[in-house]
């Protein structure tokens, strides 16, 4: 998965630059996380990438279906089992990070339900899961991921307070629905 923005001047640069100011608002404003403009553009590119549900379930099996459980994102991205190359274990690690991210911080009580109706992720534990595979991509320390694996580790090691704040980011989506 890739986070490339669209075309300046596209409705999507509105979102992102919407998204861009309501995760600044929340990691600075509200939680006093000063500092993080790397990681807060990379959540802003997050949440715009995940607009579209497809990329959501963006990792594909070698016979192409739509991988839709955490455990079997897990099995895709272990070199050991399904992985064809480091590049693969790594990009699927991101994506798995992203996923959990994202669901755990805009929709927790989505989580809920797909540990109970894909029956494969009922003892996933879905914060550890996001720092250790937020982990596994960072230590892909150089060219040309190094940029990025300086933002994973950030994200792996306080993967909690991210969530929050994008609890906060929900809730002002929240916010304009009056």
């Amino acid at each position: 998965m890739t986070h490339q923005p669209n075309g300046e001047g596209s409705a999507d640069s509105s979102i992102r630059s919407y998204f861009m100011q309501a995760v600044h608002h929340a990691l600075n404003d509200e939680m006093k996380l000063q500092g993080g403009h790397d990681v807060e553009a990379y959540l802003a590119r997050l949440l715009e990438e995940f607009v579209h549900f497809d990329r959501l379930f963006g990792i594909r099996d070698a016979a192409g279906r739509r991988v839709e459980s955490v455990a079997e994102m897990v099995m895709e991205g272990d070199i050991r089992l399904n992985a064809e190359s480091f590049e693969r274990e790594r990009a699927v690690h991101r994506h798995i990070g992203d996923f959990l991210l994202f669901w755990n911080g805009v929709f927790p009580e989505f989580l809920s339900q797909l540990r109970l109706h894909n029956g494969k992720d009922v003892m996933l534990d879905p914060v550890r899961q996001g720092q250790m595979s937020y982990y596994v991509a960072s230590t892909f320390d150089y060219d040309p991921y190094t940029e990025e694996a300086a933002i994973f580790r950030k994200l792996s090691d306080r993967f909690e307070e991210y969530c929050h704040g994008l609890r906060i980011v929900r809730a002002s989506f929240e916010g304009l629905r009056a």
